[in-house]
């Protein structure tokens, strides 16, 4: 699997392909210089229970991490992850 970011300076999106097929997109808003606001996190059914979500939040994390940025999860799916592992991206969190 891949997964492929886009950002136009405003928004962007992080885009899972998998064999060709887009498996899942998680898309963002940026909330000034130094945060984003993660707003929308969707795995196409095909690909459902793989953990595809999760490698998309971890993509932004790795991104954030990198930048030296802020997420706020607002997307529920994304809080959740958040959620359950506090500890492990509690750096990235805003």
């Amino acid at each position: 699997m891949e997964i492929k970011q886009t950002d136009d300076g405003k928004k962007g999106y992080f885009k899972a392909i998998e064999s060709g097929l887009e498996a899942g997109i998680m898309t963002y808003t940026w909330a000034g210089e130094t945060k984003f606001i993660i707003d929308h996190t969707v795995v196409a059914p095909l690909f459902e229970g793989k953990g595809i979500g999760k490698k998309l939040v971890m993509a932004a994390v790795y991104f954030a991490r990198q930048k030296h940025l802020k997420i706020m999860p607002l997307c529920t799916y994304t809080k959740s992850v958040f959620d359950k592992n506090a500890e492990e991206l509690k750096d990235v969190l805003f």
